[in-house]
C-alpha cells in the first residue's frame, strides 16, 4: 500500500496542534515542519520495508529516532511542556497508524 508525506503530515499536524493548546499558535510552523518529517519517515520505513531493506526490529528503531527528533524540537519551543510534547506526538501518529500499520503489514504505531 502506497503512503502520501502530504497527506500523513496533514493528518498529523491536524491531530497534535490542539494537544499542543496554549502553545499552538508559535508551535504551528515547528509542528508541521516535524510532521512533514515524520510522514517523511513513514513513507520510507514503507518502502523499506517491503523492499526488505530494513526489518521490523530496525524500523521500530528508526521511528523511535524520528519520535526522538520530533520531540526534541518541540521541547525547544516556550512554554511548552514534556506532557503536552507527548500528546501532541501520540495525538500525530495515532490518527495515522491504523494506515501506516496496514501499509507495512504489522502493529510500527
Amino acid at each position: 500500500m502506497d503512503l502520501n508525506v502530504e497527506s500523513l503530515a496533514e493528518q498529523m499536524l491536524s491531530a497534535a496542534l490542539p494537544a499542543l493548546k496554549s502553545g499552538a499558535e508559535d508551535a504551528a510552523s515547528f509542528a508541521r515542519t516535524e510532521c512533514t518529517k515524520m510522514a517523511q519517515t513513514l513513507v520510507d520505513l514503507n518502502l523499506q520495508l517491503a523492499s526488505n531493506q530494513i526489518n521490523q526490529q530496525q524500523a521500530a528503531l528508526l521511528l523511535d529516532m524520528q519520535k526522538s527528533a520530533f520531540r526534541n524540537v518541540m521541547l525547544t519551543l516556550k512554554g511548552l511542556d514534556l506532557l503536552a510534547v507527548e500528546a501532541a506526538i501520540n495525538a500525530a501518529l495515532g490518527v495515522v497508524a491504523t494506515v501506516v500499520n496496514t501499509a507495512v503489514g504489522f502493529a510500527l504505531l
